[in-house]
C-alpha cells in the first residue's frame, strides 16, 4: 500500500532546516496520522530514532518521574528501552501521545536548553489537557506547536492520482471564469462525492483506495467515532462525561435545522449554555468539531466582530459526520439521490475544506431572516460564500450585494453542482474548487 502524501511533510522538513529549532509538538485529533508522519520523517532524516509511546506503554512515564536534566533522562531511556541509541546531532526522540505524560512535556524545556537531540512529540488531546487534574504548565518559549488534521480534499486528490498539472488547470479556470472541460469536471465531481463519504482519516482513506469496500469504510469510521466517545469517558471530569457525549451526539440534529445556529435545547429539552458550554468546548478542544461564529457586521477584523454566543458547529471531518447518519446515506450521496439533508452535508463539506486549510469559520445572520453560509477573506476582500448542494437562489447574498454602502461587500462565491461562471460580482464554482480558495 502506497504511503499517503501529506502536507505536514513539508512543514517537518522546514522545521528541521531551521537553525534554532525548538522541540516540536504535533497536535491533532485522534487517528489523523500524526504518529505515522512523524516516524516516517524521523526515520528518513535521522540516523537514530528513539520512540516512546506513553499510551501503549505507560511504564515509560517513569523515565520522567524523577529529575529532568537530560543526562538523567538519557540514562533512564537507555536502561528501559532496549537498543536505544542517543548520539548528539544524529538522534530524534519521538514522544508519542505526550498528553499521557505531562512531565515529558515539561522536559521539552530541558531538551531545548541541552541542545543535543531533536525532539518531536505528538498529542491527540493536548487541547483538553487543562481539564485533567495532573495537568502541568506548558514550557512556553521552548516548544513549537504544529497543527495536523485528517487528510484535506487536496491530499485526498493526491491519493487518487490527481497531480499538480490538474491543479494548475483548475486554477486557470478559476482565474478566467472559464468552464472546466467536461471530462475533468465529471471526474472531479465524482472524487468530491467520494471524499464526502470517505473523509480524511488516513486508515479509512487507505482502506477505500485498496478495496473500495464501503462497508469496511463505514466500520472503520464508526470505530473512530466510538474511540472518540471512549476518550470522552476516559479524559473528561466525571461530572462532564455524559454531557460531553450528549453534546457530541446532537451534532447531526443540530445541522438538520433550517437555522443551523447551535441550540443547547436540542441536546436536551430545557438545557442552557450554563450547563453544556464547557462540554461543547471540550469536544472542540479535542479537534473533533469546528465552531463557526456569527458576525455583527460583514467587516474586518472578523474575530473582533464575532458574536461569541451565536455559532454553528460542524464536524471537523466530513466522513465522520456521514458515518453518524443512517445506513444507506453513503450510497444516497454517491448516487446523487440525497434529499433534504444534503444542504447540511455540503455546508459541512465547505467547513471541512476551509477548516483544514487553517481558516477560522464565520457566517452572517440577522433576525430578519437574512443569512449567509460563510464569510471569508478572499484576495484581501470580505467575500460572501453560499453553498448549494445542487442549485438554489441566493436571495440573502443579493440583498447584501445590493447595499455596498451598508455591508461593504462586493463579491459572492456560490458553490454548487455546476461549472465555473461569473456574472458581475457573483462567481459560481463547482464544490470541488473550494480547496483552491486559499488566498487570504
Amino acid at each position: 500500500m502506497d504511503i499517503l502524501r501529506r502536507k505536514i511533510d513539508r512543514q517537518l522538513c522546514a522545521w528541521k532546516e531551521s537553525k534554532n529549532r525548538n522541540p516540536l509538538v504535533v497536535k491533532g485529533c485522534r487517528q489523523c496520522g500524526k504518529t505515522f508522519s512523524v516516524l516516517h520523517f524521523a526515520k528518513t532524516y535521522y540516523e537514530h530514532v528513539v520512540y516512546l509511546n506513553f499510551f501503549e506503554n505507560p511504564d515509560l512515564k517513569s523515565i520522567f518521574d524523577g529529575r529532568l536534566d537530560i543526562d538523567y533522562i538519557i540514562m533512564m531511556i537507555t536502561s528501559i528501552v532496549p537498543g536505544s541509541k542517543l548520539e548528539a546531532g544524529k538522534t530524534c526522540i519521538v514522544l508519542d501521545e505526550i498528553q499521557e505524560c505531562p512531565n515529558a512535556r515539561t522536559a521539552l524545556k530541558f531538551f531545548k536548553m541541552d541542545g543535543r537531540f531533536d525532539v518531536i512529540s505528538t498529542g491527540s488531546l493536548l487541547g483538553v489537557s487543562n481539564y485533567r487534574e495532573d495537568a502541568v504548565s506548558i514550557p512556553v518559549g521552548y516548544e513549537t506547536v504544529m497543527e495536523m488534521t485528517p487528510l484535506d480534499f487536496e491530499e485526498f486528490l493526491w491519493a487518487n492520482g490527481i497531480n499538480q498539472e490538474v491543479r494548475i488547470l483548475l486554477e486557470q479556470s478559476l482565474d478566467s471564469a472559464f468552464p472546466v472541460p467536461a471530462p475533468l469536471h465529471n471526474r472531479m465531481r465524482q472524487l468530491l462525492l467520494q471524499y464526502v463519504v470517505v473523509g480524511g482519516m488516513p486508515a479509512v482513506v487507505n482502506e477505500f483506495l485498496y478495496s473500495h469496500d464501503m462497508d469496511a469504510v463505514i466500520r472503520m469510521q464508526r470505530d473512530i467515532v466510538r474511540s472518540y466517545r471512549d476518550d470522552m469517558v476516559k479524559y473528561a471530569d466525571k461530572a462532564d462525561k455524559s454531557k460531553i457525549r450528549e453534546c457530541f451526539d446532537s451534532i447531526p440534529t443540530q445541522l438538520s435545522k433550517e437555522n443551523k445556529k447551535f441550540q443547547y435545547s436540542v441536546i436536551k429539552k430545557g438545557s442552557t449554555a450554563k450547563k453544556f458550554e464547557g462540554s461543547l468546548k471540550w469536544i472542540e478542544d479535542a479537534g473533533i468539531i469546528r465552531r463557526c461564529n456569527n458576525l455583527t457586521i460583514t467587516e474586518f477584523p472578523f474575530s473582533g466582530n464575532a458574536i461569541r454566543e451565536e455559532f454553528k458547529i460542524y464536524m471537523a471531518d466530513i466522513g465522520l459526520l456521514i458515518s453518524m447518519l443512517d445506513e444507506g446515506t453513503q450510497s444516497d450521496i454517491l448516487r446523487g439521490s440525497l434529499m433534504g439533508y444534503k444542504g447540511a452535508i455540503f455546508e459541512n463539506l465547505l467547513a471541512d475544506i476551509f477548516g483544514k486549510s487553517g481558516r477560522k469559520l464565520y457566517y452572517f445572520r440577522k433576525d430578519t431572516g437574512l443569512e449567509i453560509d460563510f464569510i471569508i477573506r478572499y484576495k484581501g476582500e470580505c467575500t460572501l460564500v453560499e453553498c448549494k448542494a445542487t442549485s438554489g437562489n441566493t436571495k440573502s447574498s443579493k440583498t447584501v450585494l445590493a447595499h455596498p454602502d451598508k455591508y461593504h461587500v462586493e463579491s459572492l462565491l456560490k458553490f454548487g453542482d455546476y461549472n465555473v461562471g461569473r456574472v458581475g460580482g457573483i462567481t459560481t464554482l463547482p464544490l470541488y474548487m473550494a480547496f483552491l480558495i486559499d488566498s487570504y
